[in-house]
């Protein structure tokens, strides 16, 4: 056979070696773009399970600054709005407008480039007229491929940092802004140094695309936030702001939400001061969660706190409780607890509505669950309650909280409760941060939100005094009941109020011989008020009656009523007390308490 000429290289026609490559060239070509098009799909693919693990805006930007160097730039800067911080969305922002605040939230570098960028967390500062005010005011990607002359300065902010660019080889600059559902969130840009090939309209499409959907998993964290910070708001409104004044009772709470919005929503706790220096405790556990949740935390608090301001036993108010939960069209349940500090006696009175047991700890700081029955949880339509009273020695503790406390997935409830109280036996700070510390020695989780309520047993202050006296059950209960109140009140040194209260203990005492089978005790509490109260084992609480004019009778509720600040009556076990109170006139003396 006959070899053709022009396939040895020395016999080959003119031009036929330049065809061959060129034709090889335009062979190879669409294979080597398919293998770039797959590096950079199967690169994003990775991004996408690299990038984006958490719902924490600075760990989101940790991530694609981590994620781009080296494999993309030399150095990558991720900045976001102030406002995206504040789980807000940003306004628009036009060349006639102030340049938006940024934050500088992650910084990545190859080792041995220092480009001293923003410290992250503080405020990142820029050029007004720089390249990145115009990527944020367009929306649009900013290519610098061959950094020359002005370029180094219409990036950095001061001279000093380009000067720093330059002499760190940097040659090549892209910023990308991050968009997600037509929200400006902030921008990347990057950089590269050295003998790196500078970035190409490839690499724009590239990032374009990878900060596309990173700026997805932003905005997802902003809205996750801001859904959080909806609820907890929500939640710290229906909460009490402050602590009444609890004579010889000192009361610290916490209330730390969970970490997941749809777990917030649910607890609560109330501190009511009630007559005679008495304070009423309450935590309570809605079973839901999410805004439903908060809103039947709100209707249930409310009525509790108007229950316990009518000075209702624990376990009578959480019978009505019952009744108003069963009322809610959401159906839903709660569990509850109810305990009411007499500080006269030192004692608790306690009923619990399937609610988890309060600790009580002793003045030498051993904790114990107090055995308070457990009744069904309120909307469950299962009542009485049984209450308990226990006696809390000076300087003893009693700690009521919500299962949050004490939930874990890992660990049984009995070990967690036991956790917890070996961690109150070694005491609670009293800075509000009991459930960090609680949680820290048990082991707890956070799915979901939790309430420590912490009340401690103190004397009785120099500015607070008591007076108890058993009165006799005949016709001389009234006078020996105006001499005891008047001799004691000029020892406390309210001369001023000494006409007025023997008339009030003079009608208190006068009900209960008519109407009380015969009084019991009498009791005045000096605090914040003068307090005046008559005990009797009546069973009907009085009201004020419309007397005419020729009634002799029937005005001592009424007069009562325009003397005093307020009064009212509570049943107690024996009968009922009937109280009232007076304001302390401006200059008051100051007295222990003392019994007769």
């Amino acid at each position: 056979m006959r070899e053709r000429p022009w396939l040895r290289g020395a016999d080959r026609p003119p031009g036929a070696l330049g065809g061959g490559r060129r034709a090889l060239k335009g062979a190879v070509r669409p294979v080597t773009e398919a293998v770039r098009a797959r590096r950079r799909l199967a690169w994003l693919n990775e991004a996408g399970t690299r990038i984006g693990t958490t719902l924490d805006l600075r760990r989101t930007a940790e991530e694609l600054a981590g994620f781009t160097v080296p494999e993309l730039a030399d150095g990558c800067a991720v900045d976001l709005l102030e406002s995206v911080l504040r789980h807000q969305e940003a306004g628009h922002y036009g060349s006639g407008t102030d340049p938006p605040g940024l934050r500088a939230m992650a910084v990545a570098e190859v080792p041995g480039l220092d480009l001293a960028p923003d410290p992250v967390g503080d405020p990142s500062l820029h050029a007004p007229d720089g390249l990145v005010r115009r990527c944020l005011t367009d929306r649009a990607p900013v290519l610098l491929t061959e950094m020359r002359g002005s370029d180094f300065t219409a990036v950095a902010l001061t001279p000093a940092g380009a000067d720093r660019m330059r002499a760190a080889g940097v040659h090549s600059y892209l910023a990308v802004p991050l968009i997600a559902r037509g929200v400006l969130l902030g921008l990347a840009d990057f950089v590269r140094t050295g003998s790196r090939s500078p970035f190409t309209r490839a690499d724009v499409a590239l990032v374009r695309e990878l900060v596309t959907r990173v700026a997805v998993y932003i905005d997802n964290a902003r809205l996750y936030g801001r859904e959080r910070e909806h609820v907890v708001t929500l939640q710290r409104a229906l909460l009490p702001r402050s602590s009444p004044s609890t004579p010889g009772l000192d009361v610290t709470s916490c209330y730390d939400p969970a970490t997941d919005p749809a777990a917030v929503g649910g607890d609560w706790f109330d501190v009511v001061a009630l007559p005679s220096g008495r304070t009423a405790l309450m935590v309570g556990d809605v079973m839901g969660r999410g805004l439903a949740a908060a809103a039947t935390m709100g209707r249930l608090r409310t009525v509790a706190r108007t229950l316990m301001a009518l000075d209702i036993a624990p376990e009578r108010l959480l019978a009505r409780l019952d009744l108003a939960a069963r009322d809610l069209e959401e159906d839903q349940v709660a569990t509850c607890l109810c305990a009411v500090y007499d500080p006269c006696g030192g004692t608790f009175r306690v009923a619990s509505a399937g609610h988890p047991p309060p600790l009580l700890t002793g003045a030498d700081g051993g904790a114990v669950y107090l055995d308070v029955p457990a009744g069904a949880p309120l909307g469950a339509g299962v009542i009485p309650y049984d209450p308990v009273e226990r006696p809390v020695p000076e300087g003893g503790r009693l700690t009521l909280y919500t299962d949050g406390l004490i939930r874990s997935r890992t660990a049984a409830l009995a070990d967690q409760l036991e956790r917890l109280r070996e961690a109150v036996a070694d005491g609670l700070p009293e800075d509000g941060t009991d459930r960090a510390a609680v949680a820290e020695r048990i082991g707890g989780d956070r799915s979901d939100d939790a309430i420590v309520l912490v009340a401690r047993a103190r004397p009785l202050g120099p500015s607070c005094g008591v007076y108890v006296r058993r009165l006799p059950p005949d016709g001389t209960a009234a006078g020996q009941a105006r001499t005891a109140v008047r001799e004691q009140l000029v020892r406390w040194a309210l001369e001023e109020l000494v006409d007025t209260t023997e008339l009030v203990v003079s009608e208190l005492v006068g009900n209960a011989l008519r109407y009380g089978n015969a009084p019991g005790e009498l009791r005045l509490l000096r605090h914040e008020r003068l307090s005046v109260e008559v005990s009797d084992s009546g069973p009907d609480l009085p009201q004020i009656q419309h007397a005419d004019v020729s009634d002799e009778s029937g005005r001592g509720l009424q007069l009562i009523n325009m003397l005093c600040r307020r009064w009212g009556s509570c049943r107690t076990p024996d009968g009922k007390v009937v109280w009232a109170e007076q304001d302390l006139p401006s200059r008051a003396g100051v007295a222990g308490p003392q019994r007769s």
